[in-house]
């Protein structure tokens, strides 16, 4: 029977003699949960782990995209589409791109630019267009000298070439190297990071009444076997970010048991994303049916997320999620938090 072990962090001050640091960054742990598929969990002192397992959690992440995960991270969204579930229409001119991306860039510690939606039930968009629609918008940020990191979210290899060659840093892939067989031998080739995100299906069928046998242990067997795959095309693990893909191919319950237990993933090795912002879930619990008015829903996922070591945070609402993280980071330490 396989076994699961989640890392169970803490904040407190009151910080136990035996307590590890977590993944070098911002918590600590002294137990874990032990989970697995045919036994109620159990909870482990952490000298009980295994080795390998406590290796993992105590190993520092390297720099992503030359950002230091010993604090939180923010990645803040530009959809450059005329569809996108939140903002769609909003930044699809090169302009409007552009002026948000450096509006963005006071907040953010790194851009994500995509051209295709991924919303529930969006159609496949040509790669032609997509191209049209990100690498001059990265190409501008460049000439116009925004420095700050960008990400390309795409699931074509085409697609993040042309975004590699104009300046992105990062390849943001929802479809985890499921898409485009290239896209691996791309990110390789480059030795630029790669998030691998889980979802299943398409963006047209993956709300098509998903199922799992135990959704939080089925993502973590996915992303553990797209870890294997992404290495054996080339690309270093300590390049790999993973996202559990809160909304994709995923019910409220789904994505409510993800969330509970998100510091499982720290146990692959790898800094962990959460892009829950202005979805669907935050709608539905905060009683907000407009996507513009899930700020505050979104940044309190969050920071929940934050208090279990999530090392990224996927917003729209940037400046707001910035305020946000300093004040926790201030809660959580007593102190100040250094200058961004």
């Amino acid at each position: 029977m396989t076994e699961y072990f989640r890392p169970i962090p803490s904040l407190d001050p009151a910080r136990p003699a035996d307590a590890q640091r977590l993944a070098g960054g911002w918590a600590w742990f002294d137990r874990v949960e032990l989970l697995r598929r045919d036994a109620a969990p159990e909870i482990l002192p952490v000298h009980e782990l295994p080795a390998p397992v406590l290796e993992r959690l105590l190993t520092p992440r390297p720099a992503i995209a030359g950002l230091a995960m010993d604090r939180p991270r923010i990645m803040g969204i530009l959809n450059v589409t005329p569809d996108s579930f939140s903002d769609g229409g909003m930044h699809d001119a090169p302009a409007a791109a552009l002026a948000h991306a450096r509006a963005m860039a006071s907040s953010a510690d790194i851009i994500d630019i995509g051209g295709e939606s991924t919303r529930p039930g969006a159609q496949d968009v040509a790669v032609a267009d997509e191209i049209a629609r990100t690498a001059p918008v990265i190409a501008a940020m460049r000439a116009t000298g925004l420095a700050t990191p960008v990400s390309i979210d795409t699931r074509k290899a085409s697609v993040g070439a042309a975004a590699l060659e104009a300046g992105a840093n990062l390849v943001n892939d929802v479809s985890g190297l499921g898409f485009d067989p290239a896209m691996g031998a791309l990110v390789a080739a480059r030795a630029v990071p790669l998030c691998l995100m889980h979802s299943v299906e398409t963006p047209a069928t993956m709300q098509d009444n998903p199922r799992y046998d135990n959704v939080l242990l089925d993502v973590y067997d996915f992303l553990s076997e797209r870890v294997d795959t992404a290495v054996a095309a080339g690309i270093s693990r300590e390049r790999i970010v993973l996202d559990p893909g809160i909304g994709f191919g995923k019910t409220l319950a789904h994505n409510l048991a993800l969330l509970s237990r998100i510091s499982l993933f720290h146990t692959l090795g790898c800094p962990v994303l959460l892009g829950a912002s202005r979805k669907r879930m935050i709608g539905t619990i905060g009683r907000a049916p407009e996507a513009r008015d899930r700020a505050p829903g979104s940044i309190a996922v969050a920071l929940a997320a934050l208090a279990q070591g999530v090392q990224f945070l996927r917003v729209h609402d940037v400046a707001e999620t910035r305020q946000a993280v300093r004040l926790f980071e201030a809660a959580s330490t007593g102190a100040s938090p250094e200058e961004d």
